[in-house]
């Protein structure tokens, strides 16, 4: 269980979180910080070697704001930790490519006209 934050030590604005570690992983220890009353404000970025979905959907699932991985270059990690702090979201490059591409390959919804179409008059929906 993550230690309790005593009121003399206010939590930090971002925690950057590694997947594995030892006695407790990342992603429990995020779930852990972003459901703690005490800690709830902390915005959490995952920093990991592992590229891999499953971590990226279950740390955005304990709370996570953002995933990066440690290829990252020291510019784009300080980038992602201003975009976390600002509280934006934020993936990794390859993260982002992947869900594009699962995003793309779903079947959309069925069409339906749109509602402001309606109101138009017959002249204003056919003039280009």
């Amino acid at each position: 269980m993550i230690t309790t934050w005593q009121a003399s030590n206010p939590p930090p604005d971002v925690v950057m979180m590694d997947v594995r570690m030892p006695h407790m992983n990342g992603i429990e220890a995020t779930r852990q910080i972003c459901a703690a009353l005490e800690t709830a404000s902390v915005r959490v970025l995952v920093l990991t070697t592992f590229d891999l979905d499953e971590y990226v959907y279950a740390a955005l699932q304990a709370g996570a704001r953002g995933f990066l991985t440690k290829d990252a270059t020291a510019a784009e990690l300080l980038a992602g930790v201003r975009v976390v702090a600002s509280g934006e979201a934020l993936l990794a490059p390859s993260v982002t490519r992947r869900l594009i591409a699962a995003f793309a390959r779903q079947t959309p919804p069925a069409t339906a006209p749109l509602a402001w179409r309606s109101s138009l008059t017959e002249n204003a929906r056919c003039s280009p």
